[in-house]
């Protein structure tokens, strides 16, 4: 009598087995996919049946505000109709008063993805690069997306493919249009709608500047404000940077860029630990940039645009990191020559490396009265900030003219 009628040898049972997990994978995976496709239609659906919207523009976070403000002080002016995107539940839309304009909070990350890939509007207006490269995708329920640049110039220094796909761009200067049709045809990609409209952020802090108090009893105050990225100043340099500086006895203003933040955390927080007990360093993480430019008597930066901003509204000194840039993840990288933004920063400030690093402090002092540099940042800002104070006027006038072509 066969006591084992069941056996089955090892090599049976291992391909059995193999099988059994095989089918539960795909299974799973299967119902999985079903249940993602329905969730999609079925927000699909809701999105559709919501009414075209004429005008929206998308702020991913409340830092954008003061980008957009006279924008939406000039529709709310017009009584006209916008839907305000954003990212932060404490955005400014919500407490700003405003009658025409509705803000709505779309979520954060994939969620907010999710609505504006199925967003059903005639004109669509951002800061955010990498639309249709990355999660965001072009929603076939949108006529018109337009980009406009939230610093003073600097569209080539977008990761690459960055704005390939806006139907348009508003600059705040002529000096990158050349760059933006190389890249096009290069591309082989249709030409945008390109429209010098000024710089929204610089005319919001001319109109901030009156009401910032001037600090009592000010001490000598350097600001260190990087872009982010391994070609950043504090990547590059981090504590070689800091440590000479501590050593002066200045004010020590560090503001990282928002996406270090979330991108070089392990770096940031190495620096946070070292000089922690350090009285004369701060940290600032305000989403508005203005109150530390308005303290600070010389900025140290990269490529980041923010250098411009405080060379334009305040034309103190700054001293430049830009010897280390990799262009290569960038739009620059494609062009034939070096780009204007980079040509027009070097007029502003010496620039740093690492043979002058630890002579910072002498540096710092020598290019307070540098007559070269002091001129070369009154030509950047004649050249790269036209039509000061019409900003909102200009940009509302050619949505509103994009929405007329539409219709």
């Amino acid at each position: 009598m066969n006591l084992f009628p069941l056996y089955i040898d090892p090599g049976t049972g291992s391909a059995l087995f193999s099988i059994t997990i095989g089918i539960v994978a795909v299974s799973y995976f299967l119902v999985r996919n079903i249940f993602l496709k329905l969730k999609i239609f079925i927000f699909h659906r809701n999105t559709t049946l919501q009414k075209t919207q004429k005008y929206v523009i998308y702020a991913e976070d409340k830092r954008y505000w003061v980008f957009f403000k006279l924008i939406l002080e000039e529709f709310e002016q017009r009584q006209i109709e916008v839907l305000y995107l954003t990212q932060s539940t404490d955005d400014p839309v919500f407490s700003s008063g405003f009658i025409h304009i509705k803000g709505k909070y779309i979520g954060k990350g994939n969620k907010a993805f999710a609505y504006l890939n199925f967003l059903s509007a005639d004109v669509v207006l951002a800061t955010t690069p990498d639309l249709d490269v990355l999660q965001w995708k072009r929603s076939k329920t949108v006529k018109h997306y337009c980009h406009i640049l939230h610093a003073a110039s600097g569209s080539v220094l977008y990761r690459l493919f960055g704005l390939d796909y806006y139907d348009s761009i508003l600059l705040p200067c002529t000096d990158e249009i050349q760059e933006i049709r190389y890249l096009e045809n290069t591309r082989a990609l249709s030409e945008k709608q390109i429209v010098v409209v000024g710089n929204t952020y610089l005319d919001t802090c001319i109109e901030k500047l009156n009401e910032i108090p001037v600090e009592k009893d000010h001490i000598f105050t350097v600001l260190v404000s990087p872009s982010w990225g391994a070609s950043s100043l504090l990547k590059i340099f981090g504590e070689k940077l800091l440590d000479p500086l501590v050593k002066t006895g200045w004010r020590i203003i560090v503001r990282p860029h928002p996406q270090s933040v979330n991108s070089e955390y392990s770096m940031l927080n190495s620096l946070i630990k070292r000089y922690k007990n350090t009285p004369n360093i701060e940290w600032d993480y305000n989403y508005e940039n203005i109150y530390s430019l308005s303290k600070a008597d010389v900025m140290i930066s990269d490529f980041s645009g923010i250098i411009y901003d405080y060379a334009f509204l305040f034309g103190r000194p700054v001293l430049l990191s830009i010897r280390g840039l990799d262009l290569r993840p960038y739009d620059a990288y494609c062009l034939n020559d070096e780009p204007a933004y980079l040509h027009s920063l070097k007029k502003l400030g010496p620039e740093l490396d690492e043979s002058n690093i630890n002579s910072i402090k002498d540096i710092i002092l020598g290019i307070s009265q540098d007559a070269e540099f002091q001129n070369g940042r009154m030509e950047a800002k004649e050249q790269m900030w036209q039509y000061h104070g019409e900003s909102g006027k200009r940009v509302v006038d050619f949505l509103t003219g994009i929405k007329a072509e539409l219709a």
